[in-house]
């Protein structure tokens, strides 16, 4: 009984931290849900319940590697809370932001399509995602340096960006946005985003970055980058969020595509080239879980 009772307090911090991001994300969909129409005030809230849900989604998988509480019941509850609140969430709250004089027609056919295109992608790039990680256990258990793929917590970072700018005011006076043109914008970027998360792009992983500069200068350039990324938080979030985002995007597809282009010539990008033997590992995990 002792003995059961520990391993309930170890695996206790991860899930609740898991289910608080869950919470997150469930809030987002019933909130949106329960209004007429968004104001641009109300979708900047919710777009940050989902940036702190994405924390959580940091901080679960964190906390669990360092009082080794790792579980398989952990990794199917956070991927099922990722698909909840990173692959549903933005997708009701751009429908819901579609203007009333397009809730129906061709452009809400569209929107929806977007948005389903969206949803399905995410889930599968769970899955695969699961899929692999559970193979990795037995095959590779090295840490990993990119993703296969753009990871649904950022998927939804940049999917959720572009429609929180359309809407936000100082934006509309710098660039007049049609409604109809701004439709199309967010489908168009949630079709993209979607397509790049079930893609063989290899985009980075946090675990990959290392700077190789003086502590002092990086401590400095962090506490200046710290400021900027509060304030901008604080006034410029639809930017700071968009820039953020698609910046991460662009930058696993830069890498992937100079790979591609230099061939094998290249070492410092061999991370960002899928190779034969990882398909092969894949399809041998799939017959495995069948």
């Amino acid at each position: 009984m002792g003995y059961h009772g520990s391993m309930r307090k170890v695996n206790f911090l991860p899930n609740i931290i898991t289910a608080f991001g869950l919470s997150c994300g469930l809030f987002v969909i019933f909130r949106v849900t329960m209004m007429d129409s968004l104001t641009y005030e109300f979708m900047r809230q919710m777009t940050v319940i989902l940036i702190i849900a994405g924390v959580a989604d940091l901080l679960d998988g964190a906390v669990a590697r360092a009082i080794k509480a790792e579980s398989e019941f952990g990794v199917l509850f956070d991927s099922l809370s990722d698909a909840v609140t990173f692959g549903v969430a933005p997708s009701v709250l751009f429908l819901k932001s579609l203007p009333l004089a397009l809730s129906t027609g061709v452009f809400s056919l569209f929107a929806l399509a977007a948005a389903m295109v969206y949803t399905v992608c995410g889930i599968l790039r769970l899955v695969r995602f699961n899929v692999k990680d559970k193979l990795s256990t037995v095959v590779d258990p090295t840490l990993k340096k990119t993703f296969i793929g753009v990871p649904i917590p950022s998927a939804a970072a940049a999917a959720v960006a572009p429609n929180l700018l359309i809407h936000s005011p100082l934006f509309q006076s710098w660039v007049p946005f049609s409604e109809e043109a701004g439709v199309l914008f967010v489908s168009i970027s949630m079709i993209i985003i979607a397509n790049l998360m079930v893609s063989r792009f290899r985009f980075p992983s946090l675990k990959s970055i290392h700077f190789r500069v003086p502590s002092f200068n990086l401590t400095f350039f962090t506490t200046i980058s710290a400021i900027l990324v509060i304030y901008g938080f604080l006034y410029y979030l639809p930017f700071l969020l968009i820039g953020v985002s698609w910046t991460y995007v662009c930058l696993g597809l830069t890498l992937s595509i100079a790979r591609l282009i230099a061939g094998r010539k290249s070492r410092h990008l061999q991370d960002f080239e899928p190779t034969d033997e990882e398909e092969e590992e894949e399809e041998e995990a799939i017959k495995k879980l069948e």
